[in-house]
Formats: C-alpha cells, sequence, structure tokens
C-alpha cells in the first residue's frame, strides 16, 4: 500500500494538468481550484493502490466533481448566461505565455464564453474529448450514457462552439494593431472610426456582476457603447488575454476591466469585458 506522501507528489505531478481541466470545465479560478482540491481530499482517502493508470484516474474524479459543481451551478443560476463573461488569463504585453503553464493555451475567451452556455454534460463530453483527448468510453460513464451518447454530446456541443473556434496562427501583430486603434477611436469619440473597425454583427458583452451587466449587437450599436470610454477617464494597457488581444483598463490607477477582443479577418467581432470588481480583485492584476 502506497503511503500518503506517494500520492501527494503523484498528485502534484498532475496538479497543472487538472487545474486546466477544471478552469476549461468552469470558466472560474476559485472554482478550479475549489475542485481540485475536493478531488485531492478524495484521493487522500481512496489511495487508489489498484490504479494502474493515475492520470486517468485523477482526470475522472476532477471531471465527475466539476461536473457536480456545473449542475448545482445551473440549478441556482440568476444572471443571465449571454452575459456571464468566464475568468480571464491576462497576460501584461507580450510577456511570457509559459508563466501561466497550461493555462496559456490557447483557450479564448470567446469559446469559454460559448462553454458557459452549453449543458454540463456537452460541456464535460467537449472539454474532455477534444481538449484532452480522452476517450468516449471514459467519457460515458461520467455522464451516465453510452459511448455512442457521449459521442453525440461532444458532436453538439462542437457545433455550437465553432465559431468560436479560431483556426490557424492569428496575426498578433495585427490583432494589437487593430486593438490599438479601437481605443483610440474610443478614447477619441470617433464613432465613424469604431464602426469600420467593428464586424457589422458585432457583439459587445459586459459582465458587471451586477445590474449593469449588457449585450449589446450590431456594429454601430457596439460603436455607441464604446464611444462612452472617453467620458469614464479611462487609462488603458494592452494585455494579452487568453492568448488573444485584450487590454486593462483602468481609473486612477486600478484595475477597472479586462478587455478580450475576437478579431476575424481584420475586424473586430466580439469585446467580453469583464468589470466586476469582486472578481477582478481576485485576479491580483498588475498595475
Amino acid at each position: 500500500m502506497q503511503d500518503e506522501e506517494f500520492w501527494a507528489a503523484r498528485f502534484e505531478e498532475h496538479r497543472p494538468r487538472l487545474r486546466a481541466l477544471a478552469y476549461r470545465m468552469l470558466g472560474s479560478f476559485a472554482e478550479a481550484d475549489d475542485a481540485v482540491q475536493e478531488a485531492w481530499l478524495r484521493v487522500s482517502r481512496a489511495r487508489g493502490d489498484d490504479v494502474d493508470n493515475v492520470g486517468g484516474w485523477l482526470t475522472t474524479i476532477v471531471s465527475r466533481q466539476c461536473l457536480n459543481m456545473l449542475r448545482s451551478r445551473a440549478s441556482r443560476r440568476e444572471d443571465p448566461l449571454d452575459v456571464r463573461v468566464p475568468d480571464p488569463v491576462v497576460q501584461s504585453g507580450e510577456g511570457d505565455p509559459e508563466e501561466h503553464g497550461v493555462l496559456a493555451d490557447t483557450v479564448s475567451l470567446a469559446l469559454l464564453v460559448v462553454l458557459e452556455t452549453l449543458d454540463p454534460a456537452e460541456r464535460l463530453a467537449f472539454v474532455l474529448h477534444d481538449m484532452f483527448a480522452v476517450p468516449f468510453d471514459d467519457i460515458a460513464p461520467m455522464v451516465g450514457r453510452t459511448p455512442a451518447a457521449a459521442r453525440q454530446l461532444a458532436s453538439r456541443a462542437r457545433r455550437r462552439v465553432q465559431g468560436a473556434a479560431t483556426a490557424g496562427q492569428p496575426d498578433r501583430a495585427r490583432q494589437r494593431q487593430i486593438v490599438d486603434a479601437w481605443w483610440a477611436a474610443a478614447r477619441g469619440g470617433d464613432f465613424a472610426g469604431l464602426v469600420a473597425l467593428l464586424h457589422p454583427d458585432a457583439v459587445l458583452r459586459v459582465d458587471t456582476g451586477g445590474a449593469g451587466s449588457k449585450l449589446v449587437r450590431g456594429a454601430a450599436e457596439v460603436a455607441g457603447q464604446a464611444a462612452s470610454y472617453r467620458a469614464a477617464g479611462l487609462a488603458a494597457r494592452f494585455a494579452v488575454v487568453n492568448g488573444g488581444p485584450g487590454i486593462v483598463s483602468m481609473i486612477g490607477g486600478r484595475p477597472a476591466a479586462v478587455l478580450a477582443f475576437t478579431v476575424v479577418d481584420g475586424l473586430i467581432a466580439e469585446i467580453d469585458i469583464l468589470a466586476d470588481r469582486r472578481r477582478l480583485a481576485a485576479l491580483e492584476l498588475a498595475c
């Protein structure tokens, strides 16, 4: 029988991957850490001495915990799904993408936003299979379905996220130029300049954590919202948000919001803004 020290060492080896999995499942760092910690408590009690595939076993434990948390969240949710912005991974400027380890992988905030709208079982099937290469034979028992049914869950989820998943290697320098131009136009109150940078079907999502949350659609409507930043007295610095272009806006030297941009064919198709002060404080953003 292996002792607790042995299992603690094995768990720490897998912790980065388990946290990355939980983050993609839950879209929240705090909840991801809770899920991983709960998994460790279960591992420390069970010990898993007859387990051949430790990584697979730990993945199953964390996945089941995340599924339970998603189902509990869905049963008590009051805020609309279409204005929920997941916790962003923020890197200052052109910082080293490895500093966030697995979390800095190419999972855009736009993709995580779509994952928020999925049924918990669909989300689990998609994340495990498409992002972590877990076979459907292993996923099926977690969701109480056959492997064929689990495959269908992932297929439905894949169709939903198709537009949010970027293909190919994006031109980061060009994306930054577009975001810089957008911010300059917003600060200058240049409505026409903003519209020219936005996709006709652009979407703006603002999550304040309260009554100020909103979803705005259409280039003119989004530009109208952005033009109001001129009066707000905001400063800003460029950031890499979930691997894509972003901005950290500040008032009085304190973070006021994190903005993530989705750029498609040279136009801004989506802007996701987290302006929830409580959640921003938890991110411990450098000013």
